[in-house]
């Protein structure tokens, strides 16, 4: 993806169905992945469990999810970071050096025949998003493209795989869990295309504090930064109200937040209805 598409510098609103009250800032593309190595580099700890197929037992979870939990049903996996995979050819082969930025930012996707008419709706108002508010396009997949998506309606959760991959790389949203809020799509949309979670940022420290003892024992590793030579925040400042932010609660072990802002007035969302 050339470097245009990930530094559109618009002044965007995010709408929370909560308040409705206009959250506004400068951009929601600012934790991108400079190259497929800074991809590895900052997921290398999780080891082989970047490397897997989907699983139900992810798919079970968050078929209970409900909207008014206090943490996003893409927070839910047993994937990296809880929503990250990669294709388990991918660790003996490793990314392609071309891979990771998608050409002139045009993404090349199909679309499952299992979701409704109104999820697919879902899913293009996500897609318009992005054409409305970014340098980013998707485009449907004519059969002529060697790297494209394929969204899918699996019931392994809601997860992708960072930046492109080269040939064809899923995109799951379970139905329905992942289908709810538009901001569900968004953020995984936003993977596909290269970005990292926004408190992974290295300069996250600054701005949030990690209360590592309330955090699942076998989610520690959610919790790592990114390093400042693999990623580029082109920048754009850190943002609470980021739609890849974690919530407060995310990966709690005991119901009490593992994020706290140091500026108290500053959040992050636990409602995926966050858009652009």
């Amino acid at each position: 993806m050339k470097r245009c598409s990930i530094v559109c510098s618009f002044t965007l609103a995010l709408l929370t169905s909560v308040s409705a009250w206009p959250f506004w800032r400068r951009d929601v593309l600012d934790n991108a992945v400079d190259s497929p190595d800074g991809v590895i580099a900052h997921l290398q700890h999780f080891g082989e469990m970047l490397y897997r197929n989907p699983d139900n037992e992810t798919g079970a979870v968050v078929a209970n999810w409900h909207e008014n939990w206090d943490r996003n049903p893409e927070e839910l996996g047993n994937y990296a970071e809880g929503d990250i995979l990669f294709p388990p050819q991918l660790e003996k082969n490793g990314l392609k050096a071309e891979a990771a930025r998608w050409a002139g930012g045009v993404v090349p996707y199909m679309i499952s025949p299992y979701f409704n008419t109104e999820q697919k709706n879902l899913i293009y108002e996500a897609m318009n998003d992005y054409h409305k508010y970014t340098c980013v396009k998707f485009k449907p997949y004519t059969g002529e493209e060697n790297d494209y998506i394929r969204i899918t309606a699996g019931n392994s959760g809601c997860w992708s795989s960072v930046g492109r991959v080269g040939g064809r790389q899923d995109v799951n949203l379970q139905v329905p869990g992942c289908l709810t809020k538009k901001g569900t799509v968004i953020h995984e949309l936003m993977h596909a295309i290269g970005f990292l979670h926004e408190q992974s940022r290295f300069e996250r420290d600054e701005y949030v504090t990690i209360q590592w003892y309330n955090i699942l024992n076998n989610h520690v590793g959610n919790f790592e930064k990114a390093s400042k030579e693999t990623t580029d925040a082109f920048g754009v400042g850190y943002d609470y109200g980021s739609v890849m932010h974690y919530s407060a609660n995310a990966f709690s072990k005991n119901g009490r937040p593992t994020i706290m802002p140091k500026v108290s007035n500053n959040k992050p969302k636990s409602s995926r209805s966050i858009t652009f």
